[in-house]
Formats: structure tokens, sequence, C-alpha cells
């Protein structure tokens, strides 16, 4: 086969780790490859690309469910898209509920900062806000942020 090359020269093509390409074939996100008589692993340019998906769709922050899902429908390309479209909907969601945590997060740091006056911990702002969590004007909003 032309194409064939082992999992090194993927994991350059690809922008990816050994270890990530073994544990995405692990959890069937990519193929388990075709193997030489001396049992390496050989992959092939779909494979690449396949990868680079999955990379992709990772820094966009899709969970790997909504990816094996989003692979499934790009096998079939003659499907709707109604699935994809509704699939990167509720990742937008998600990044937006994110973004809401993040501000709330930064206006109670900023918030704590302005009211620390510097002199001595004991009379420390920032120390207090931190050791009780009452003292904090955000309700909460930063135990939904991890």
């Amino acid at each position: 086969m032309q194409d064939s090359f082992g999992i090194g020269r993927l994991a350059a093509a690809a922008e990816a780790k050994v270890q990530t390409i073994r544990y995405y074939e692990q959890i069937g996100l990519l193929r388990h490859p075709d193997r030489t008589d001396g049992n390496q692993r050989r992959y092939g340019t779909a494979d690449v690309e396949r990868l680079r998906f999955i990379r992709h769709a990772r820094e966009l922050g899709f969970p790997l469910e909504a990816i094996r899902d989003l692979l499934s429908l790009a096998d079939e390309p003659d499907r709707p898209c109604d699935a994809a479209d509704a699939i990167a909907g509720a990742q937008l969601a998600e990044v937006r509920r994110r973004i809401r945590s993040l501000q709330a997060l930064e206006t109670e740091l900023q918030r704590m900062v302005r009211q620390c006056e510097g002199g001595r911990i004991s009379d420390c702002r920032v120390i207090e806000a931190l050791s009780d969590h009452s003292a904090c004007s955000h309700g909460g909003a930063a135990d939904s942020a991890g």
C-alpha cells in the first residue's frame, strides 16, 4: 500500500501524540489499523484526516461522545445535517455557559482586588474572600466553573 506509514509518521502528520492515537483506537474513534508481519501499525491518509478532524473538534471543546456522533455522521455524507447542527448547537450553548461563568469569576476577582487596601494579611480582603465563601458577591458562581 503506497500511503502506508507507521504511528510515528501519523502522529507527526496530524500533530498528535502517539499515546493519544492509541487511546482513540482503544475507544473506537480511530479504526484499529492493519498490522505488518512484524506487528507494526500501518496507517493511510484517511487516518490522518480522521485524526485531524478529531483534534480540531477537541480544540473546539467537543466532548468525545459528540465527536463519535459527528464522525458517524461524516461517514454518511448523504444524510441531512440536522443532527450535526444540533451537536454543534449544544456545544455552542456549553461554551456560552462557560463564558458566563468565567465572566462572573472575573467580576469577583476584580472586586476582591479592588477591595484589597494593601497592608497586612490579617486585613486582606483577598484572603478573607477566599477563606469565607459568604464574603464573595457571586453567590457560588465559581462552583460551576470547573
